[in-house]
């Protein structure tokens, strides 16, 4: 499937700016002949990234003057009322006017939220926005939401997690009929709190492919593969920042005992090729990029700490999000499930 796509660029967004965000995109500018962007921000200062990039006279770059930046500390109410001006509002302003068909920020998650449902609305039927994105498994990859858009999520907001996140999984991952699982304490139908096991019913007897409850382990090495899991966000954050934590004193503990002494050294020469292949598969920054699900219109969010290759990853998100039209599916299904409910 080919077709044309225009994504709107924070430039100024994250810990790094222009530094990460302008050779990242257009790293993807170079594998995807049919994508345009639109760097947004300080002009003066975009225009020297690109022509330090030599692509200051590309047809298939603009730029979109931006007078503030949101910084990462920047309290959402703040960012509404006084940054109207700031590259994250007018890249999401582009998305809303039709000037471009997504927004990709690495800035500040909370008004990057606050401002898109501000500007874009949510889809009809949708109630709350969800954060959805991808986690390394055993069996390569699963997604999860919510990932914290939402600290108190309640039973008919977790099905709608499942709707929207089912829709995604197909476009991202080319799966027709994707396995959702809702994260218990156990398998059982008698356990959980009665938030999920009314969630449970609602999954039940609709037409996603539910397999009922998994378990914390299912996130990265269940029993059995799922594609989509869903929770609410604290629970959801909780859990993506607990795996973050292992993933890193694993890496820090690995070091140290494969640094101990001259014989842990040696043994390090001989097993780095099969620790170079671990570390590639399970690099977060291949997994970077989480989609604003629920909104009408396309914004992914990047990590702020993003890197060149992190960056480019959240903007090919994006890339396969139009493409495959996400979010008018996203709302055609809704429309369905509140149609069939009805009659």
């Amino acid at each position: 499937m080919s077709t044309s796509s225009i994504i709107a660029i924070d430039a100024m967004g994250g810990d790094f700016g222009p530094e990460v965000t302008i050779p990242a995109s257009l790293e993807c500018l170079k594998d995807n002949a049919n994508l345009s962007l639109i760097f947004v921000g300080d002009e003066k200062l975009i225009s020297a990234h690109l022509k330090a990039q030599g692509q200051q006279n590309s047809e298939r770059v603009n730029i979109q003057h931006a007078t503030q930046k949101v910084e990462m500390d920047d309290s959402p109410a703040k960012v509404l009322r006084t940054k109207k001006d700031s590259s994250m509002r007018v890249a999401i302003n582009l998305v809303r006017d039709g000037e471009a068909d997504a927004c990709v920020s690495a800035g500040n998650t909370g008004a990057l939220m606050a401002t898109a449902r501000f500007v874009l609305k949510m889809i009809p039927g949708i109630d709350r926005p969800a954060i959805i994105s991808t986690l390394p498994s055993v069996f390569g990859h699963t997604h999860v939401l919510d990932l914290g858009a939402n600290v108190d999520s309640g039973a008919e907001h977790l099905f709608q997690f499942g709707v929207m996140g089912s829709e995604l999984v197909k476009a991202l991952d080319g799966i027709d009929n994707p396995t959702v699982g809702l994260l218990n304490i156990g398998e059982e139908e008698m356990k959980g709190n009665e938030q999920v096991k009314m969630a449970a019913q609602l999954f039940e007897t609709s037409h996603l492919n539910y397999i009922g409850f998994v378990e914390g382990t299912a996130l990265n090495a269940g029993s059995a593969k799922v594609d989509l899991i869903v929770t609410d966000g604290f629970v959801g954050n909780v859990a993506l920042k607990s795996i973050e934590g292992a993933a890193k004193m694993i890496g820090v503990a690995l070091k140290e005992a494969l640094n101990k002494n001259l014989l842990t050294k040696l043994v390090a020469l001989v097993v780095m090729p099969v620790l170079a292949n671990f570390k590639k598969r399970i690099d977060p920054r291949l997994y970077n990029g989480a989609t604003f699900l629920g909104l009408r219109g396309t914004v992914v969010k990047s990590h702020g700490g993003a890197d060149i290759v992190a960056f480019a990853n959240a903007v090919k998100i994006a890339e396969v999000e139009i493409t495959h039209n996400v979010t008018k599916k996203i709302s055609e299904r809704v429309q369905l499930v509140l149609s069939e409910r009805e009659s």
